[in-house]
């Protein structure tokens, strides 16, 4: 197929095999993941995106949308890959409390933005992941268990259609695509841009602790207590940590959201723990929560296997806390609840998380170590047994998983409905397709 006719409509790059820049075009976050595509379009405008998906319905050829290429699961062989991230505008409305900004802004970017008004977006932990596939895929902020998921934050997107067709959607325009986006994933139009509401918020308290890991039952046990009675402007990820030729460490990342001064007391029970070997906390701008993770920021090779968990019950958990971690580098517990597993009237796709936790894990995707990890990750989700369940946020399914695994019977077959109804030709392909 030739690519002429985009080339000469299109303001932004069009790249295919063999050309400059093209490798690196169409690779995607987690560079253990390979993207065959047929083409790469660098979006200029949102005009370019209406162009090339008007290409793609004409001729039969698909397009998969990445921002920043986070989430990607491979699957695209002869698609086009239409890349957004130039449409990176951010502009905030500190009276209205809104920010709207474009298909490729990142987070980082927006926080910076809002802050100035003392206002904060519902962010991840890290400041480089897109806003738009995070907030399509449901959005778990570090501020979710106060404000609850940055999907239902949204008041409208701006769309291109799966005919090439430019339009704003939003409650009252089309209340089911409305819906879909708000958490059901990217299968249903390409966003260029998004409208949500900001929060009043400047400053958290918050931070990492880590400490050797013969702390770890300790450490496990300061989680359970802590959770069990969290207010919901607490939010905690227990950690065991296992990084190439370092020890084996155990921690806990916290961040708090209601007044500084209260923090610091909720959080000083943690140095009740002896033996800390880090300790990040401290009283932090909304702009810089990415600092308490400290995630990386460059693409990298990546395995992860992610479940939502029923509870803490002693069943299972041996496998989770008392095994060695490697072949991993990370096993991730995060708390759940509070507005998180509160229905929103007017809700979207996403719906209330009524599992009270998070499970994450994660490996690196080299070639001599993949086996081995997806190996562990099975073992651990199988030990885990009925304690681990599906209702997974989209942005939190990986290659093994289907959209089975993030909604429930009913929520499913709405999403597919919409499917139908929006892109019957399904045009669009996203990392995750709802009829997957």
């Amino acid at each position: 197929m030739t690519f002429d006719e985009l080339r000469a409509t299109a303001r932004g790059a069009v790249l295919v095999p063999g050309d400059a820049g093209f490798d690196a075009a169409a690779q995607p976050w987690n560079i253990a993941v390979a993207q065959p595509v047929a083409a790469v379009v660098e979006a200029a405008d949102a005009d370019d995106v209406a162009a090339v998906v008007s290409f793609a319905a004409r001729t039969g050829i698909q397009v998969a949308t990445q921002p920043t290429g986070h989430g990607a699961t491979g699957g695209l062989d002869a698609a086009i890959l239409l890349r957004t991230g130039r449409l990176n505008a951010v502009e905030i409305d500190a009276d209205r409390r809104i920010a709207t900004v474009g298909a490729g802004a990142q987070w980082g970017a927006v926080q910076a933005a809002a802050v100035a008004h003392g206002l904060t977006g519902l962010a991840g932990s890290n400041p480089v992941v897109g806003v738009t596939g995070y907030t399509v895929g449901g959005g778990f902020a570090w501020f979710g268990r106060k404000y609850g998921w940055a999907s239902d934050a949204v008041r409208a997107f701006e769309i291109v259609d799966a005919t090439g067709a430019r339009r704003r959607v939003d409650a009252g325009s089309d209340p089911d695509l409305f819906w879909a986006l708000r958490g059901g994933g990217g299968d249903f139009a390409v966003v260029t841009g998004l409208e949500f509401d900001l929060f009043p918020l400047a400053r958290v308290y918050g931070g990492r602790v880590m400490w050797p890991a013969d702390r770890t039952a300790e450490v496990f046990a300061l989680f359970q207590r802590l959770t069990a009675a969290a207010p919901d402007e607490l939010s905690l990820w227990f950690n065991r940590v296992q990084l190439p030729g370092a020890p084996a460490m155990v921690g806990l990342d916290a961040a708090w959201v209601g007044a500084i001064e209260a923090g610091r007391e909720m959080l000083a029970v943690l140095d009740t723990i002896d033996g800390a070997i880090a300790d990040t906390r401290g009283e932090l701008s909304v702009a810089e929560i990415g600092a308490i993770t400290a995630e990386p920021t460059d693409p990298s090779p990546a395995v992860s296997r992610a479940a939502l968990l029923t509870g803490l019950d002693a069943a299972g958990l041996e496998s989770v806390l008392a095994e060695p971690v490697a072949p991993l580098m990370a096993i991730q517990i995060r708390h759940l609840g509070g507005a998180l597993a509160r229905t929103r009237d007017g809700g979207g796709a996403r719906g209330a998380a009524t599992a009270p936790y998070l499970l994450y894990l994660l490996g690196l995707g080299l070639p001599h170590l993949i086996d081995s990890v997806r190996a562990r990750q099975d073992a651990i989700l199988e030990a885990l047994g009925s304690q681990a369940t599906g209702g997974l946020p989209v942005t939190f399914l990986s290659g093994s998983n289907t959209v089975a695994d993030a909604f429930d019977a009913a929520a499913l077959t709405r999403l597919r409905a919409v499917k139908k109804a929006q892109d019957p030709q399904s045009v669009l392909r996203a990392n995750f397709p709802v009829n997957r």
